[in-house]
């Protein structure tokens, strides 16, 4: 299974890391971090040597409760950052957007990525689908219940694999619809779901081998971690590592993480495992 970013082919036969670059003020774990050039390239430095094969930048904080952005905002935020990078690293890293708004996605297309996540899954602007199909780039689309201001309120189901997995199947229609041929699934840990909701995502993520789309997962350092263990975002390390090793036995093909090294060195550990059973 590849994809196509921008004519280079991503072989996913291997599971695949993608850093999270926040450059904005409020994301739960690292926002604030990174808001000049000197500190942004110096982190996606630190990235691409630990082996990152996606560069995952963000301007929108999709925390629970977080707040309304502009999208004069969030362009300003990360279009300089995209044209940036991809003038100081060129073909060395595949730049991804993450946006649920159509324009925000095409200008920074235009400015160097080459694909688009987007945790709405075309749910929140009704030109994304369109907009990436034009584009020719691959799209993440994730599972989100409401938005990230009410995502977390009443997050409820009659059987979450099941919704989850005809969501998808819906979503990845539309999107060949409308012209995109690297159709990504995310089910959204901890986007509308509780504790349970996400367990019990993570238990079944094999039902999802057969839309035959690459699945990607965001659990780094998340509450989900955070609760079981009561401990904080900066002790979950650890918890992350160990549900990343879970979830890559089933069937996982891109871990969106803030720990790289970590989890290249997991993903190195599966791939050893795996051809020593072939």
């Amino acid at each position: 299974m590849t994809i196509n970013c921008k004519g280079t082919l991503v072989d996913l036969s291997t599971p695949k890391v993608m850093g999270i670059l926040n450059v904005t003020p409020d994301s739960f774990y690292d926002g604030g971090n990174f808001q000049d050039l000197n500190s942004i390239t110096k982190q996606v430095e630190k990235m691409v040597k630990e082996g990152a094969d996606f560069i995952d930048v963000g301007g929108y904080s999709s925390k629970p409760g977080a707040k309304e952005v502009s999208e004069s905002e969030e362009l300003q935020r990360v279009i300089h950052v995209i044209a940036s990078l991809k003038n100081t690293f060129g073909d060395d890293i595949n730049l991804s957007i993450d946006t649920f708004r159509s324009k925000v996605a095409y200008e920074s297309v235009q400015a160097g990525a080459a694909l688009v996540n987007d945790i709405s899954a075309g749910k929140l602007d009704r030109n994304m689908f369109e907009s990436v199909g034009k584009l020719r780039v691959p799209y993440v689309g994730m599972h989100m219940q409401g938005t990230p201001q009410t995502m977390q309120l009443h997050p409820s189901y009659e059987n979450i694999l099941f919704e989850l997995k005809l969501f998808f199947a819906q979503k990845k229609m539309e999107a060949f619809k409308a012209g995109i041929h690297d159709f990504i699934v995310d089910p959204g840990f901890g986007f509308g779901k509780t504790l349970h909701h996400n367990y019990e995502i993570l238990s079944g993520l094999d039902l999802f081998e057969s839309l035959n789309c690459p699945v990607l997962i965001g659990v780094s350092r998340k509450s989900m971690i955070q609760k079981v263990l009561n401990i904080k975002a900066s002790a979950a390390l650890n918890g992350t590592t160990a549900l990343h090793s879970f979830a890559l036995t089933k069937g996982v093909q891109l871990l969106r993480v803030h720990d790289v090294k970590e989890a290249v060195e997991t993903c190195k550990l599966f791939n050893q495992m795996s051809a020593s059973e072939s």
